[in-house]
């Protein structure tokens, strides 16, 4: 049977990239963020996964404001990027697994959530920036699955919403006959705005108490409104959404691996945790 050996989440700032390009790693307003990755290597290295689950929001490279999925699954046999404008690399593809696609896919619609299914899907930043932090290389090791979920367009899907669903990738994963093992990666945020009269704006006091509930509390971000914690986190923020369904995949009581948190990138709160279940 498949198994759930951890969850990584992480930000996915494009300007991450750029720094990537031009091997900015060591310079002093990117150290502290890079720095925060070598214990993840090290840590993928031991748990050895064979498919990397990956919950995201698109930038308009998939999906655009026309057409805005609540949420969607990838089940195509590879996955590559495009220009997205931000003069960003393009890597090399990633190798889908329809077969486990299909799997979650009817797993997730059985328990009612409507899915939108992609046998063709283009994934951006928010997908290959966490990759590349993982496996610096960019030699792929693992298969991935990608997920997406609306953080842009309003209605958004609740953090409750999130979170069951997270539970219900974790039903359906640990259902899988296969002997494989997962991690599931949310990326996104932390607080931060890009736009309108509060561009700028980061929250720390929040940022630190939605990290340590992902520890301790993983359903305290339900008790907002989307409209709360847009307030509290910031119109990009929300993409906390993705690590709330990172998160519902594992047991409610993990250990903590490893964690980083920095202020700013590009006008962000960046994040980073590694959880496993507890023992």
């Amino acid at each position: 049977m498949a198994k759930i050996v951890g969850a990584i989440t992480t930000s996915h700032v494009p300007a991450i990239g750029g720094a990537i390009a031009k091997g900015l790693q060591q310079d002093p307003y990117w150290k502290p963020f890079f720095d925060g990755f070598p214990h993840v290597r090290e840590w993928l290295a031991k748990v050895k996964p064979d498919v990397v689950v990956l919950v995201y929001n698109d930038h308009g490279l998939n999906f655009f404001l026309d057409k805005m999925p609540t949420f969607a699954v990838g089940a195509a046999d590879s996955y590559s990027n495009a220009d997205e404008g931000w003069g960003i690399p393009q890597t090399a593809p990633f190798k889908g697994d329809t077969e486990l696609s299909w799997h979650l896919i009817e797993h997730l619609v059985k328990e009612d959530f409507d899915l939108t299914t992609c046998q063709e899907m283009a994934v951006d930043h928010a997908f290959t920036l966490p990759m590349a932090l993982c496996w610096p290389d960019q030699k792929w090791p693992v298969r991935v699955v990608p997920v997406v979920v609306n953080t842009v367009q309003a209605p958004l899907p609740s953090a409750a919403r999130c979170y069951k669903l997270g539970q219900a990738l974790a039903r359906a994963i640990e259902s899988w006959p296969k002997d494989e093992r997962v991690v599931v990666m949310g990326t996104g945020g932390l607080s931060h705005q890009l736009d309108g009269e509060r561009a700028g704006f980061i929250n720390k006091d929040f940022d630190e108490k939605f990290m340590a509930s992902m520890i301790d509390d993983p359903a305290w971000a339900t008790k907002y409104s989307t409209a709360e914690l847009v307030e509290l986190s910031g119109t990009q923020g929300v993409e906390l959404l993705n690590w709330m369904v990172a998160r519902g995949t594992l047991p409610e009581k993990v250990r903590k691996e490893h964690s980083n948190y920095h202020i700013p990138i590009s006008n962000t709160a960046t994040g980073l945790m590694v959880l496993e279940p507890a023992a």
